[in-house]
């Protein structure tokens, strides 16, 4: 068992233009996480993890960067962000960085050098190809919706960009592209940033042949998926980062679309000396329908208990995992995975207990503490994400899908739920801005909000401050061992953390109706006491776990220890 502090600690992840505005713009900057330091240490974190603050024209929020060693003119500035380092550090907490290294802005000075002349010294830190005729090189789409080939009527060559057209690729096999991404992560890494999630990393690599993607049915583009994603070469990059670039404690984690808890010991392997965890996308589609607009009860054995237990089983030499549920690509927790209405506080501290008592980091995304939810009365023109226009675009207007039907479906799966702002008091815009914010507050806000919840000791809030404390009284909830109960119920979600003599048990009813277990009569002659548990009995350790039929109330979660 190697101790890490990033394996030990609960981080929290912030979408920087949605948490705090500390100067009226209307956008969350540094300053206002600077204000709110105090707040996130209450939480019992130990790790902040920002989404991208370098210097951007906000194609994509930030994903889309100008300057990589600047900070974005709305965030702030490096004097801002000296000062949140050191405000982080002073709490003993640590900061993890976004760093996107996939590609850049198109207003990068690379690419608008690469753009003058075919034969400019940046051109080959870039994608180009000659179309076939008019049409671009091939039929790749992009993740964003249209062709993954803009045009550059300059030179006469397409670039590829994977995601918008003001996100060119970068061409990881050029050897002075990757010597400038090391000198800039260096940068960085001597100021003091404690670690860096790579946004997009499994697609550094690229065909370079660049092959027409099969056509499947009703698609408008060809699948350029298996020739973009997690292609040989990009084991290579990641091993020559972390030989050069990573030779301290630093962490250094990979965001990698296509992989699950079966193959990602590719990347994080204890011998492949990589990532040490990755991000994946497990946890995005459950409860979806076939259609966008439609939401079907969850499968828990196979959407949950399959992939949480999967990561959670894993040998120790195949690396370590995060325990995430939503993040700033996803919509929110309580909404996708809980009930956000009849019962929103107890699914939510239901699913926090499965969070904070799983095996591996959590990752809190901004919000969710308090049960922030998704933004059931959006309107189609309340909508930032760029995404949205596109598959308006597409969908909408060339008749596929209605704009009723699509603005259904945008409040159940837009990544906007989960980029509302803050709802820190039930004042204007939330407490978040004295002016309109970037993208429209919750109208929940009112009741749904920090100031309310710190007062109220049965609170969403409270109850995650209550696991946070656990989790650090317990080394069985970071290093222990992962033993599921009742692998086949339907209903409930069970299982065992041990460590040397100290074994807790934790039992969660994953829905609104009521539930039961039958525990063996080793589990229940374990001497187990109730510890905590979402119904308010916190922290009666005289009620013994005695019955081998435990009967749950909905929603209901209770941890036990020895």
């Amino acid at each position: 068992m190697e101790r890490k502090w990033w394996k030990e600690g609960v981080a929290y992840q912030i979408y920087v233009r949605s948490f705090k505005d500390s100067n009226n713009d209307g956008i969350g900057d540094l300053r206002g996480i600077i204000e709110k330091l105090d707040y996130i240490k209450s939480l019992g974190v130990d790790m902040i993890y920002l989404n991208p603050i370098n210097k951007s024209p906000n194609d994509d929020n930030g994903y889309d960067i100008s300057d990589f060693e600047d900070i974005m003119t709305e965030f702030g500035s490096l004097a801002d962000f000296d000062e949140l380092l050191s405000g982080i550090h002073n709490r003993n907490m640590k900061l993890i960085m976004d760093m996107v290294i996939n590609h850049s802005s198109d207003e990068h000075p690379w690419f608008i050098e690469a753009k003058k002349a075919k034969d400019n010294k940046y051109r080959d830190y870039y994608l180009w190809s000659k179309g076939k005729g008019e049409n671009p090189p091939n039929n790749w789409g992009s993740f964003f919706g249209g062709s993954a080939w803009e045009l550059d009527k300059n030179t006469g060559e397409y670039y590829l960009h994977i995601f918008s057209k003001k996100q060119p690729d970068f061409n990881w096999s050029n050897k002075n592209l990757r010597e400038d991404m090391k000198k800039m992560i260096k940068y960085w890494i001597e100021k003091g940033v404690d670690g860096f999630r790579m946004d997009a990393i499994n697609h550094l690599a690229k065909d370079m042949d660049f092959p027409d993607g099969e056509m499947k049915e009703g698609a408008l583009y060809g699948d350029f998926i298996p020739y973009v994603q997690n292609l040989p070469e990009v084991h290579d990059y990641l091993k020559e980062l972390r030989k050069d670039v990573f030779t301290g404690d630093q962490v250094v984690i990979g965001e990698t679309g296509g992989i699950n808890y079966e193959n990602a010991h590719v990347y994080t392997g204890l011998d492949n000396k990589e990532l040490d965890f990755t991000f994946h996308f497990d946890m995005h589609s459950v409860g979806k329908g076939e259609k966008p607009w439609e939401r079907v009860e969850i499968d828990l054995i196979k959407d949950i208990k399959e992939k949480m237990t999967g990561w959670a089983t894993r040998e120790e030499n195949e690396g370590w995992c995060p325990i995430f549920y939503s993040n700033h690509d996803t919509t929110r927790t309580v909404s996708r995975l809980g009930d956000d209405k009849e019962y929103h506080a107890l699914s939510a501290k239901m699913l926090a207990t499965l969070q904070l008592t799983h095996k591996g980091t959590p990752f809190i995304y901004y919000g969710d503490e308090i049960g922030m939810t998704n933004a059931a009365d959006f309107q189609l023109e309340d909508y930032r994400d760029i995404s949205v226009s596109y598959g308006y675009r597409e969908y909408v207007l060339s008749g596929l899908v209605s704009h009723e039907n699509y603005v259904k479906g945008l409040n159940l799966t837009s990544r906007d739920n989960s980029r509302t702002p803050m709802q820190w008091n039930d004042r204007k815009n939330a407490g978040f801005s004295d002016v309109n914010p970037w993208i429209r507050v919750n109208s929940n806000y009112n009741s749904i909000n920090v100031e309310k919840e710190e007062k109220d000791q049965n609170s969403i809030l409270n109850y995650y401050k209550k696991l946070t404390l656990l989790r650090k009284e317990e080394l069985a909830l970071v290093y222990g061992s992962f033993k599921e109960i009742d692998e086949d119920n339907k209903s409930v979600y069970s299982y065992e953390r041990s460590l040397g003599g100290k074994k807790i048990l934790v039992v969660c009813n994953f829905f609104g109706r009521d539930a039961e277990i039958n525990l063996s009569d080793e589990v229940v002659d374990s001497g187990y006491k109730l510890k905590l548990d979402n119904y308010g009995v916190y922290n009666k350790g005289s009620i013994k776990l005695q019955e081998r039929l435990v009967k749950l109330r909905p929603y209901e979660a209770r941890i036990y220890i020895n």
